[in-house]
């Protein structure tokens, strides 16, 4: 890849990561503007969504039961086992997150917030992270550990993106969002069955908040 296009996907991919934390545009806002940024890059590098594995035709209703159960699968390892563990040898800090508070509040915020769980969570960080930061840094490494290499900056990047959650937000999001993108590169770069996987895991993990178990 020429030194130009390096150039510019680098800056692409820190745009997309730090402009939704700047606050400029409010309550999930950036992800009209961020989508249309994406979609310019992509044009620029002769690319469509369809080659970051996004499209409404690649869609398969087996991606349903299938991102459902991985979810399911998920949000159990996560909760049950991984936590419950690591609390043995590491004591997180209690960190007051007011998207918890705002969920907590009344019926129709954990409503809004299952619905910016599909639409932002879901749909939105599927194509960015795992679609468009992924397919450019896997263009940008060369080599054969390109793919293995792009997974790992890829998880810790998504990782990081959630460090308002505190630390074990931040380690969850991480394990996850890895668990998302081996699913997206399992099902032949099909982003579909982690879009589905990442909502239902949302609605999940949203509702027992809600219902204060988390």
């Amino acid at each position: 890849m020429p030194v130009k296009d390096i150039l510019i996907s680098l800056i692409a991919i820190c745009i997309v990561v730090i402009v939704p934390h700047t606050e400029l545009i409010p309550n999930f806002g950036y992800s009209v503007p961020i989508l249309l940024f994406v979609w310019l890059c992509l044009k620029y590098f002769g690319e469509q969504f369809v080659d970051i594995g996004f499209s409404f035709k690649s869609f398969k209703f087996k991606a349903i039961l299938i991102g459902s159960l991985a979810a399911l699968f998920i949000v159990f390892f996560m909760q049950f086992i991984f936590f419950p563990v690591l609390e043995y040898f590491v004591v997180f800090e209690e960190t007051d997150v007011e998207l918890y508070d705002f969920i907590r509040k009344s019926k129709w915020n954990y409503l809004f917030i299952i619905i910016m769980g599909w639409l932002v969570g879901g749909l939105y960080e599927e194509i960015v992270f795992h679609g468009f930061i992924f397919s450019r840094l896997e263009k940008m490494i060369p080599g054969k550990n390109a793919t293995p290499m792009s997974f790992i900056i890829t998880s810790i990047i998504f990782g990081a993106y959630h460090y308002q959650l505190g630390t074990a937000g931040l380690i969850n999001a991480l394990i996850v969002g890895a668990a998302y993108l081996g699913i997206v590169i399992y099902f032949k770069r099909n982003l579909w069955y982690a879009i589905i996987c990442h909502g239902v895991h949302n609605t999940i993990i949203v509702t027992l908040i809600y219902m204060n178990y988390l």
